[in-house]
């Protein structure tokens, strides 16, 4: 029997409310859900038996507001532990929950509620029950806006959290029984940098099977108890599989983090046992290190020439290559240096470390295996369930993995990667054409990126199609890999890649936050802000002056020629940042036209 056939003899007739509720049964006494309190730093804490009888309550209290089987609900919540309940008693009244990113505007709201045809929402506080109201008068479907609390400041919304909470509970059992397999279990609506967002369909079958999936590529007994932190937006596939199916699921125990930029503070307070971080997150944990290093710069090349002489043991330990004295040299470097730094940034007790949704340098990926971070890279799409490709022990930097268990991954003709398997979406909601542009009549979903596979059946992703640079000479770009390679600079945090019809390739580069203002003071320069630091020559030439060198991989139409150093951190959920960090490419041409014309002045 293939693999794909045992995931789907396992899942048949699974729902993610059946399993929820073995988990419960399982797992009752253990904690599900930690958080602090907003006002005092206190910690608190809900049981697997206390978030169930809270799914009984809330949607007894969703029912009796009128949602029911096929209704969609709208959530705009970060990341706290009412989210878990509301969205897991929708299923049990046979709803379909849908995220919508906190950044979302009044348009931006009118459109995905038209589009998804929602009934109901619930929003976290004032500010985001505004712009529900500015929108509601154009949404005919939407009845009732409800609010996790009343904060006696004159909003008007039709219901609160406790009041759902306030009603007797539902019998989850039968309840449970609501839902079916191809019901729809969420609508993750893309980022719509290339037209109007689209609803991706995600049924039952589709989750209970992509967490099989996941469970068999792990090497773990059990996923009880292990921590999680939560902090993604929930609208984005990732941060759902990893922090709520996976906890509905396995028995994780997941601490809420409502704003991202606080999870390096987070994560050393809980130390996770499983993470994933798309790799801005990697990139900020290591600039923070490089920094804190760069303060005592003895001690700092003692560790980076403790990581040289441990990454080509740490790369035989990997395939079991390594000698006993190989082994015996890399426990003792990470005895007296990496396991310090792990646990200071409270990286110490992974189990595993992800990074996906984007592009990290192999450089940085095996930087972090070598100081004994488990990190490897995954590859998929919210139209996949997010996994397509993972290994998460055999790891070959730069690669994405081999395909994952049960899921058939191969090439067209032209390069794009292809996928079959029960992660496969059912297609976006509302619209056949575009489905049919990415779903054969074979069941093979087209990606839209141009990959490799190697012997050994690694995956390579070299960019979207969509993406490629096409300079004036003709030549086709990875934008990707270009800026994937600026970031090895120390002092670059962040870079695009320029130059389509163009002359030659150019590039904007950030300068790293953390990195940069240590390097300053090591070089004795003098500045108030990082935009005038930007302009000073001496980080200019520093810049240009390791150009040659990472980009000496690349034959010399491909390279980057020149670069503009700015000093303005580029932050998610703004006109140039998706809220994973991903380049809003147009957005970031808009914003610096006037610099990027002045490089082919």
């Amino acid at each position: 029997m293939t693999d794909a056939a045992a995931i789907s003899e396992v899942v048949a007739g699974q729902t993610i409310t059946t399993e929820f509720l073995k988990t419960v049964g399982q797992h009752g006494d253990l904690v599900a859900l930690r958080w602090k309190d907003p006002e005092s730093d206190a910690w608190h804490e809900m049981t697997y038996s206390e978030f169930a009888d809270a799914v009984a309550r809330a949607a007894a209290g969703l029912a009796a507001r009128g949602l029911g089987a096929g209704d969609r609900l709208m959530l705009m919540i970060r990341n706290q532990p009412e989210f878990h309940v509301l969205d897991t008693a929708a299923l049990f009244v046979g709803a379909t929950p849908v995220s919508i990113y906190n950044s979302s505007s009044s348009d931006q709201i009118e459109y995905l509620c038209n589009d998804a045809g929602a009934v109901m929402a619930i929003v976290e506080d004032r500010g985001f029950h505004q712009l529900f109201e500015k929108a509601r008068p154009s949404i005919d479907s939407l009845d009732k806006v409800g609010i996790l609390r009343a904060g006696g400041d004159g909003t008007s919304a039709d219901f609160t959290y406790d009041d759902l909470l306030g009603h007797d509970p539902i019998d989850l059992d039968e309840a449970a029984k609501v839902a079916k397999p191809d019901d729809l279990a969420t609508l993750i609506y893309t980022s719509g940098t290339t037209g109007p967002s689209k609803g991706v369909m995600l049924d039952h079958a589709n989750i209970c099977w992509t967490l099989e999936c996941l469970r068999r590529a792990f090497d773990l007994d059990s996923h009880a108890g292990k921590r999680i932190v939560s902090y993604l937006p929930m609208a984005h596939i990732a941060e759902r599989m990893t922090s709520h199916y996976q906890t509905l699921f396995l028995g994780c125990e997941v601490t809420c983090c409502p704003d991202p930029t606080q999870f390096a503070a987070y994560a050393g307070e809980v130390h996770p046992n499983l993470m994933f971080g798309v790799p801005r997150v990697w990139e900020k944990i290591y600039s923070g290190v490089q920094a804190a290093l760069a303060a005592d710069p003895e001690k700092k090349k003692a560790f980076d020439d403790g990581v040289a002489a441990a990454a080509p043991i740490a790369e035989k330990m990997t395939w079991g290559t390594a000698t006993q004295e190989e082994i015996e040299t890399y426990e003792f470097l990470d005895a007296v240096a990496f396991s310090t730094v792990r646990g200071l940034v409270g990286l110490d007790q992974l189990d595993a470390a992800i990074t996906g949704a984007a592009p990290i340098p192999a450089e940085l990926l095996s930087w972090f295996r070598t100081i004994g971070v488990p990190l490897s890279e995954i590859y998929g799409l919210s139209e996949t369930c997010g996994p397509m490709t993972w290994e998460p022990y055999k790891v070959k930097p730069g690669y994405v993995g081999v395909a994952c268990p049960g899921v058939e991954v191969k090439l067209a003709d032209d390069g794009e990667v292809l996928c079959r398997g029960g992660n496969v979406f059912r297609g976006y909601l509302n619209q056949p054409e575009k489905t049919a542009e990415v779903l054969d009549d074979d069941g093979w979903f087209h990606s839209g990126d141009i990959g490799e596979i190697d012997e050994d059946g690694y995956v390579k992703i070299v960019d979207r199609k969509k993406e490629l640079i096409i300079t004036a000479g003709g030549k086709n770009l990875s934008p990707s890999n270009l800026e994937a390679q600026l970031k090895l600079i120390p002092l670059v945090g962040q870079a695009i890649a320029i130059g389509d019809n163009r002359p030659f390739v150019s590039a904007l580069v950030v300068l790293d936050p953390d990195v940069a203002p240590a390097w300053a003071a090591a070089n004795d320069i003098e500045f108030e802000t990082l935009e005038e630091l930007a302009e000073h020559p001496k980080v200019v030439a520093e810049i240009e002056g390791a150009l040659p060198e990472v980009m000496a991989v690349f034959n010399n139409a491909e390279r980057v020629k020149k670069v503009k150093v700015l000093g303005e951190e580029w932050l998610p959920d703004t006109d140039l940042l998706t809220p994973t960090s991903k380049l809003k490419r147009r957005g970031i041409h808009a914003r610096y036209a006037d610099e990027i014309e002045a490089l082919y002045a």
